[in-house]
């Protein structure tokens, strides 16, 4: 069954470069000389290992391998490959330069997954952004193994075929078995949260929490220990309305790509919330990592709440970070081998104490902190992360009576009804999927009365403030109005509006 020296065997794998999946063109040939598998075409460790793997799972499925020199090219050969996706691209180009299939069969072929020594074949990490590739690349056909066809089958384009082993593979291939079709995943609506009528008293904070999910304001929660700052921002997380369908599947390709989404999981439309620790590195909440950057905690929060509770506990380099991040959208993080993008449009919620002990400023208990302490906790917010959280509240002890009596204020479900309304508002306004935080400024501008906008010049110049919190104030603004139903901004939005930027607990 050995192949004559000279034929080429070309199939079609997928390199993941951050989001983005790249064709790679897998060329194998047999040579003269000792018996082996030579992989070329810059391969990290995994895919060099994918060798031992294939011939194994050869040997196990009862395939033939050839007693010559195996030659296999990853082009283009200037692409770092990483990764085990590429073990059954290589297992059919093997069967494809020894004749076991005919080479006709790969035509409008990309190949996705792992083999197992038993010759099963596995999911890996990715498989949605290499399925969304492949359906850019023009693939007729997406081979996974049976485990990934769930997630492989969510995107629309090429079919999935879902292969449990590499006899299997052979079989389908040669036309001996007729291939399976893989059905998507099913959709997963939100389920019921924690209740914002939980919380009791905190008004200012309430409302607060109700314009950044309508408008995707950034938020800064400030107060003492056990004031309702981390119940309030959680509960904010059950007030953003479920998720598009592409947003769903990009919000499932970062987690498929970090490693974080089982293959048979279903697609969930409910929007993502992350809580990373304090202690978090740089590379954690941005990304990073060596080879091919993976996204961090920002980018997992895509389209959802990143929630950084006990913000001033976080060193100050890491949280400076965010502030490109933050106004741009996405990360571009740039390494030796690659530089990647990944969107990053998250709503950030930050609670943190006023100092080190937590109660200054507190009328039930004294604070217990220097003021050369105080200045230092302070100083992790720089001035320019804080000028861009649009909405900053500082919280007081919730009084006795409000806690022991019935609760005070709205429901989730109430709320979250105004807080569509306004989203639809904005939507027919700036286009869909376009928060008031995003909005075009000349637009924003002509959707303001003269009056307003004259009235928070005046307050931006009194308060001192900048030229950025003039922008977002009068963004505030416009989703006082949304939720108003007033087609105008007038000066009583514009006042409420720059009221969220008067919060001096966290001054720097």
């Amino acid at each position: 069954m050995n192949a004559p020296h000279g034929v080429l065997a070309v199939t079609h794998g997928l390199a993941l470069v951050g989001l983005r999946a790249r064709t790679v063109r897998i060329e194998c040939a047999l040579a003269p000389g000792i018996p082996s598998l030579r992989l070329v075409g810059l391969p990290d460790a995994a895919v060099r290992e994918a060798g031992d793997r294939v011939r194994t799972a050869f040997a196990r499925s009862r395939l033939h391998w050839p007693r010559e020199r195996i030659v296999v090219n990853l082009a283009p050969a200037d692409l770092p490959k990483f990764g085990s996706g590429f073990d059954l691209a290589i297992a059919a180009a093997v069967l494809v330069a020894t004749r076991q299939v005919p080479a006709a069969a790969l035509d409008g072929a990309w190949l996705f997954g792992e083999v197992g020594l038993d010759g099963s074949v596995r999911a890996v990490p990715g498989v949605l952004p290499a399925a969304e590739g492949a359906r850019r690349a023009g693939a007729a056909r997406l081979v996974v193994g049976d485990p990934a066809a769930p997630e492989a089958a969510l995107v629309d384009g090429p079919d999935v075929l879902p292969v449990r082993d590499l006899g299997e593979l052979r079989s389908v291939l040669a036309d001996e078995q007729r291939a399976r079709r893989a059905s998507p995943a099913p959709y997963v609506l939100p389920g019921n949260g924690p209740d914002l009528r939980d919380v009791r008293g905190q008004a200012v904070a309430r409302r607060a929490v109700e314009l950044a999910a309508a408008g995707g304001h950034h938020l800064l929660l400030a107060g003492p220990p056990g004031c309702g700052k981390t119940m309030l921002a959680r509960r904010l997380h059950g007030l953003l309305p479920p998720l598009s369908l592409p947003a769903a599947l990009e919000v499932a390709s970062l987690a498929s790509l970090a490693g974080e989404r089982a293959a048979e999981d279903p697609l969930s439309l409910e929007p993502p919330l992350r809580e990373p620790h304090h202690s978090v590195s740089a590379a954690g909440l941005i990304g990073g990592g060596s080879g091919i950057p993976r996204p961090g905690e920002l980018s997992l929060a895509h389209h959802g709440l990143l929630l950084l509770d006990e913000l001033l506990e976080t060193p100050r380099w890491v949280l400076d970070a965010l502030r490109q991040p933050l106004e741009r959208g996405e990360v571009l993080i740039t390494r030796a081998r690659a530089a990647v993008r990944y969107p990053a449009s998250v709503l950030l919620v930050a609670a943190t104490n006023p100092c080190p002990c937590g109660y200054l400023g507190s009328p039930t208990r004294a604070c217990t902190c220097r003021p050369d302490r105080i200045e230092r906790y302070r100083a992790r917010l720089s001035g320019p992360l804080l000028d861009r959280l649009d909405l900053q509240v500082e919280l007081r002890p919730v009084e006795r009576d409000q806690l022991a009596g019935p609760p005070d204020g709205e429901d989730t479900a109430t709320v979250a009804a105004r807080v569509a309304d306004a989203r639809e508002l904005a939507a027919r306004r700036w286009g869909e999927g376009v928060w008031n935080r995003d909005a075009p400024a000349e637009q924003l501008r002509s959707t303001c009365r003269p009056t307003a906008l004259r009235a928070l010049a005046r307050a931006v110049e009194d308060l001192g403030l900048s030229a950025r919190s003039f922008d977002r104030s009068l963004r505030v603004a416009r989703t006082i109005a949304d939720l108003d139903d007033a087609e105008r901004v007038d000066t009583v939005h514009v006042e409420e509006a720059v009221a969220y930027r008067l919060a001096d607990a966290v001054a720097v």
